[in-house]
């Protein structure tokens, strides 16, 4: 058989290296966002490159109880009281497209409309704007704007702002720009939500599409955890009840 290959973490009996850095030295000099971009990218990143995963891990945390994700893991908790792992892993369970994947399709939308920009030489509005047409022909929605809750998604902007401070905006953040002015001119006015601007600032960053869904993951847990605790420490063991309506078959007998 085979061996496993990896490019991310070896050990021997004294030491754990990540990506070549001794864990002992990440430990002392490195925070957990570094560790975290160091991991998925093999590098350390500069000072603007960790804001910017901070911020989106921070934007990722938590949206309330009422978020599946969320709902999912406090459901658990209420009906399992001896796992706290089991209503964490419940709450993850509950993440993917739509809620918390978006970013993948966005990423993916993003990737193609560079391209298409830079191969046909064309502006990344007018990528945009065909990106939108093909949408309406086939009735597809455009992934990363909208919110059933926000008129205008309050995380986006300072995303976006802190990706511009630091000279880290770049194609992904203009597509997804031109992707809401060509969405206001042919559908209707449509806000970038969260998933959009993750994914936007994620390209810019030079993450691959799948970070869309696994870097959301990596900040909701700090929110479901915290769900959970809460869970177990303010409410009794099955306390949610959740309204159902019966409308089928009314009762009848076998004979």
């Amino acid at each position: 058989m085979e061996n496993w290959r990896t490019k991310i973490v070896n050990s021997d009996e004294e030491h754990i290296w990540f990506c070549g850095y001794d864990i002992r030295s990440l430990m002392k000099t490195a925070g957990f966002v570094e560790t975290i971009f160091l991991l998925h990218r093999g590098r350390l990143p500069e000072m603007g490159e960790r804001k910017l995963l901070d911020a989106i891990l921070v934007a990722s945390a938590d949206h309330g109880p009422g978020a599946p994700s969320c709902a999912t893991a406090r459901l658990a908790a209420s009906g399992n009281r001896q796992s706290v792992s089991a209503a964490v892993a419940a709450g993850l369970l509950a993440i993917g497209d739509p809620h918390g994947g978006v970013g993948v399709g966005c990423m993916e939308l993003i990737a193609a409309g560079v391209q298409i920009a830079r191969n046909e030489n064309v502006s990344l509005g007018q990528a945009a704007m065909r990106a939108v047409e093909d949408a309406i022909s086939h009735a597809k929605r455009l992934p990363g704007f909208g919110h059933c809750k926000h008129t205008k998604d309050p995380r986006v902007e300072v995303l976006f702002k802190m990706a511009e401070e630091q000279k880290i905006a770049g194609d992904g953040v203009a597509f997804v720009r031109a992707l809401e002015a060509a969405i206001r001119e042919r559908i209707k006015p449509l806000p970038i939500n969260v998933d959009g601007a993750l994914g936007a600032v994620l390209y810019d960053l030079g993450f691959p599409p799948i970070a869309g869904i696994l870097i959301f993951i990596v900040g909701r847990v700090a929110g479901l955890t915290a769900e959970v605790a809460e869970e177990y420490l303010w409410e009794k063991p099955m306390r949610i009840r959740i309204p159902v309506q019966y409308q089928g078959t009314p009762p009848r007998s076998m004979e």
